[in-house]
């Protein structure tokens, strides 16, 4: 049980990190070939991948506890965020300009991820068990895939629309949720193998049936 324990304690810690990491990156545009992404679209991906994991090995309930967890991280981000910018500067400290552009868009950016996060990674819990009930316990790699790429779809168009709608232009906003998708997509199909070695060093054992 102990050793349960801290596995599940460290599935939670790489969790909330790749959160609040990409919780504090998206605001940054990049390009990943031809394809016009936020750049935390490189970490965030990640959330989904331990989603599965501890819905495989802990279940539904421990699942939906750590995407509470998440949210009330993000929440925590938001507030000392704001803090941070709104708190005078020291004398000698010369980049509070450069400080405040960068975390003063942080409450737009985080209330499009905390609202984009509750809804896919909700549905994301369920799906999983949705198709976990559906295949009887087999076939891991199409309940991985299956729960994530919808939920993936409802994360970006939720966090595309509200982070940036009316700072960018309408074919900009269309052209990154496209990209993002894509992008999001790819990843979800790599991480699949990554989801297998999850659940078998946590759990010690695979929880799929032979031959899924």
């Amino acid at each position: 049980m102990e050793k349960s324990n801290e596995k599940l304690i460290l599935l939670t810690g790489i969790f909330v990190s790749a959160l609040t990491i990409s919780n504090v990156i998206a605001g940054k545009l990049v390009n990943i070939g031809p394809f016009l992404v936020p750049v935390a679209v490189l970490c965030y991906p990640i959330t989904f991948a331990v989603t599965d994991i501890v819905s495989e090995v802990y279940g539904k309930r421990t699942a939906q506890k750590m995407v509470w967890t998440g949210f009330f991280t993000s929440l925590i981000l938001v507030i000392y965020s704001q803090i941070a910018v709104f708190y005078p500067p020291a004398s000698i400290f010369a980049n509070n300009e450069a400080f405040v552009k960068v975390f003063g868009s942080t409450p737009r950016i985080v209330l499009a991820s905390i609202l984009a996060y509750i809804l896919s990674q909700t549905h994301d819990v369920w799906a999983f068990h949705f198709w976990k009930k559906v295949t009887r316990g087999s076939h891991l790699w199409l309940r991985n895939n299956l729960s994530t790429m919808v939920s993936q779809f409802i994360d970006t168009l939720t966090f595309i629309t509200v982070a940036f709608a009316g700072t960018i232009p309408g074919n900009v906003l269309v052209q990154m949720i496209f990209s993002q998708y894509v992008v999001k997509l790819i990843m979800a199909l790599i991480d699949t193998p990554f989801v297998y070695l999850g659940v078998k060093l946590i759990s010690g054992q695979w929880t799929v049936k032979e031959g899924s």
